[in-house]
């Protein structure tokens, strides 16, 4: 429990001696440095029902709570706020507090997954992917840093009209050209051919406009189009030949893939893919027939209607028997939670898909699973570059990889030019500006709230002041400076005095744990990343204000030595669950 609770819990009690009012939560607001007292009590919700002015009730309640608790040195009400000055013990406590309990995660014997990334295998990882898959692995972590048992999954877009194309395109115009012939990454060397696929395609149908068709007519009828129709139909029955180029142009994808998770530091628990699951669904459909859940039309086709939910009626089953991608969906989420013994399922998907995941976990619930109570769609918004969206047909994506090494040179000149690593060798500077350029994508990327769009500008990202990843690394690279000069080691003090300065740092570690718990419940790692920030200004305020090692104290010295030393592992820690490494020199 933090300074911050114990105030909250005191003031509670102070509040039912003093007033005989039950479950009253006052406001309190944490004190920067240039504020008087530690923390400030907005007193104004009281007013209506004491039928007293703020101020009367301010010093009321500050001198009720110097008389009833050990907690105040002193107080003072200003217009109506009481600003509180805690006891230094009280202080010295927590940073202990802190310190002993860091590493301890309280389990709680709860299993979630975390879906994300879902990529389809006809084209390498862009700019959305790249968002898609920090969040979802940057949620995975901070649940995990909440105490839950967590399974990291992909479900993979392996099959469908669209893996066709790139397929179609490779055997008419591939002249038998491999990743390895062409020295070129299977992600994207599969996905030159999807675009080819839709250069020759435009070629046939202005061909067909030229001849009569209108353009509808003329997309329906260009052979193209049709032979990749002709190759999923194949594919679906079992052609072997169809079969066997299926396989060996989606094992040129994955490798790729696994390359572009490398570097990103992503990583899956389980992987799913859709040619094994598409089918999973089917025996729900006769279930919910047999239940009045669903209906049945005339042709044969299968629906669900959830107009009475506020929403329309769903096919989840065509008149021929094939299945729709929400029939998938259905018996995919039945299948994860019959195997793993989940408590939650998490969704990481862009919000053009709200609707899609309101009406799975309506006919779940319809179905009568309770469990669909909790399915979470972790829905993002859109991510642009300054220079406008991305066509993926037209192969206009910002490529995952792309943004990556251009990441990693803008820290490299960034670096130079500043002179931040100099001394070190080549090998380490390398290593360096990989770290410092991801964490600049990654820190930009987080720190702005899921559900909003956002605009990506990788200059901004990498700059080393404000609030960027580069600004808190380099925060953490100056405590550890300092901790070698120093020699340090942590050593326990006698009683120390702590000033302003000092105080606002243990405050600011002390909620390290209430960041992670609400991040985790509301699914939103700008919360940590915010934090981060917030932590890194308190210590760098700290650190100009005050000073360590030409501190004559030993005392003194050793306890802001050891207060330096937490918030660097705190800062570490804060930015391994937004899938950030650190560096020990900037």
């Amino acid at each position: 429990m933090n300074i911050k609770n114990i105030i909250e819990q005191k003031l509670a009690e102070v509040i039912l001696n003093v007033y005989q009012l039950k479950d009253i939560q006052l406001e309190i607001q944490e004190n920067k440095t240039e504020f008087e007292g530690d923390f400030t009590i907005v007193t104004f919700p009281l007013v209506k029902q004491l039928k007293k002015n703020p101020e009367s009730i301010g010093v009321e309640m500050g001198e009720a709570l110097t008389e009833q608790t050990e907690l105040l040195e002193s107080f003072k009400v200003i217009k109506g706020f009481l600003n509180v000055k805690v006891k230094n013990q009280f202080f010295v406590d927590q940073f202990k507090t802190v310190a002993d309990q860091f590493s301890n995660i309280e389990k709680k014997n709860e299993t979630v997954m975390v879906e994300y990334s879902s990529p389809n295998t006809n084209k390498p990882l862009h700019l959305g992917h790249v968002r898609n898959n920090l969040l979802g692995f940057s949620v995975a972590q901070i649940l995990e840093e909440a105490g839950y048992d967590v399974i990291k999954s992909q479900i993979i877009n392996d099959r469908g009209i669209h893996i066709c194309k790139s397929m179609l395109a490779w055997e008419k115009f591939g002249q038998g050209e491999t990743p390895e012939t062409d020295h070129v990454k299977g992600d994207k060397f599969v996905g030159n051919y999807y675009v080819k696929f839709d250069q020759e395609y435009k070629r046939e149908i202005g061909e067909l406009i030229e001849q009569g068709l209108s353009e509808d007519q003329a997309k329906k009828d260009a052979p193209l189009m049709k032979e990749a129709q002709q190759m999923l139909l194949d594919w679906e029955n079992g052609d072997e030949k169809v079969r066997s180029l299926w396989n060996e142009m989606n094992s040129w994808v994955y490798e790729g893939f696994g390359e572009t998770y490398k570097r990103l530091g992503v990583n899956f628990d389980q992987v799913q893919y859709e040619s094994n699951t598409y089918i999973l669904g089917k025996d729900l459909i006769q279930e919910g027939l047999e239940k009045g859940v669903l209906y049945q039309k005339e042709d044969g086709s299968v629906w669900c209607d959830l107009t009475d939910e506020g929403l329309d009626q769903k096919l989840l089953l065509r008149s021929d028997g094939t299945s729709v991608y929400m029939t998938q969906d259905l018996g995919t989420a039945v299948q994860r939670f019959k195997e793993n013994n989940l408590q939650k399922l998490i969704y990481t998907v862009g919000n053009e898909q709200d609707y899609h995941f309101q009406v799975l976990f309506k006919i779940l619930k319809k179905l009568g699973y309770e469990w669909a109570d909790h399915l979470f769609h972790l829905s993002y918004g859109m991510v642009e570059l300054p220079n406008g969206k991305m066509k993926s047909r037209e192969g206009t994506v910002v490529d995952a990889d792309e943004l990556m090494q251009e990441m990693y040179v803008e820290a490299k000149i960034k670096a130079t030019e500043q002179g931040r690593l100099e001394g070190l060798s080549e090998e380490v500077k390398e290593v360096s500006y990989e770290i410092i350029g991801q964490a600049a994508l990654k820190y930009f990327m987080l720190k702005v709230d899921p559900k909003k769009k956002m605009l990506f500008n990788p200059e901004e990202s990498i700059d080393f002041n404000g609030n960027t990843g580069p600004f808190i690394l380099y925060t953490y690279a100056r405590i550890q400076s300092l901790l070698s000069k120093a020699n340090y080691s942590n050593r326990e003090i006698a009683k120390v005095e702590l000033n302003e300065y000092e105080k606002e740092v243990i405050m600011q570690l002390a909620n390290y744990k209430s960041v992670v718990e609400k991040s985790a419940e509301s699914l939103s790692p700008a919360l940590v990343a915010n934090y981060l920030y917030d932590l890194v200004k308190s210590y760098n305020s700290f650190y100009q204000n005050n000073p360590i090692l030409i501190q004559e104290d030993e005392n003194i010295k050793q306890y802001r030595l050891n207060l330096s030393d937490l918030t660097a592992k705190t800062i570490q820690k804060s930015l391994r669950l937004l899938g950030i490494e650190t560096v020990n020199r900037m």
